[in-house]
């Protein structure tokens, strides 16, 4: 164990030198908003191709009082455009489970697993679950009958899809959840399979607390995002989210808008 202080770039450099030294499997943990102190090094193993893992917390407003200076907004995205990154933000504890096995396996390149202060319920899986959960997106909850709209979240909105695909159901609007955990590891996938998950031409409606901009490459023009693309605010973490619309009624209403 090392204490490295307010030392972030410090940390992640450090654990680039131990990894090419060889003999362990570093990883290292910090608050998300601080992975822009260490955006070179975590950049510089993905460059490399080398073994790390970053595990950073406090990943969205649902953190709540520490305010805006410590609640990432673009910071998930920011991540996930570095090439060879793969990042996850995984819904629940088996979620975090296969993440973090899926870090320690890879061996060509970083990982960073990005993860909520606030508590999140967690869900019943089956065997199944666990290899799709390994393909970077699954079917968490079908639709009744053929869907209507794909509703994709991650970590701790992929419940607040869920309790939204109730609401939807009682007024007779058949959604499918999915679970996208990592888009980077979604997107190496066979078309077969993306198509299996993101059926072409069923309308689509993404929730991340996060900036919207980076989901219409899965919404397209014509979807819809519940995201934020501002600043956050100082406040209890439930009382953020549903001032900025993470809420089953916005959801729902996204939806008919896109329908």
């Amino acid at each position: 164990y090392i204490s490295y202080g307010v030392r972030e770039f410090g940390m992640f450099a450090i654990m680039n030198g131990m990894t090419l030294h060889g003999g362990v499997i570093p990883f290292g943990g910090t608050f998300h908003m601080f992975s822009d102190y260490a955006k070179s090094a975590l950049r510089m193993a993905a460059l490399m191709k080398i073994r790390t893992i970053a595990v950073l917390t406090h990943d969205s407003i649902g953190q709540g009082e520490d305010g805006p200076t410590h609640q990432p907004i673009e910071n998930t995205s920011a991540m996930r455009f570095i090439p060879n990154m793969d990042v996850w933000r995984p819904a629940d504890s088996v979620e975090v489970a296969v993440a973090w096995t899926c870090s320690v396996e890879r061996k060509d390149g970083p990982s960073s697993l990005v993860l909520s202060r606030q508590g999140i319920p967690g869900r019943k899986h089956d065997a199944a679950d666990f290899d799709a959960i390994r393909k970077g997106a699954y079917i968490l909850s079908e639709a009744n009958g053929d869907a209507d709209v794909i509703l994709i979240a991650t970590g701790s909105e992929v419940d607040l899809a869920a309790k939204a695909q109730e609401a939807l159901a009682a007024d007779g609007i058949n959604a499918r959840v999915v679970s996208m955990p990592s888009t980077n590891v979604f997107d190496r996938q066979d078309q077969a399979y993306k198509d299996s998950i993101l059926t072409p031409g069923v309308k689509r409606v993404a929730v991340e607390a996060g900036v919207t901009d980076f989901w219409r490459k899965y919404v397209g023009l014509e979807g819809g995002v519940v995201g934020i693309d501002t600043f956050g605010e100082s406040a209890p973490g439930g009382v953020l989210m549903e001032h900025f619309g993470f809420t089953v009624e916005n959801v729902v209403k996204t939806v008919k808008e896109v329908l």
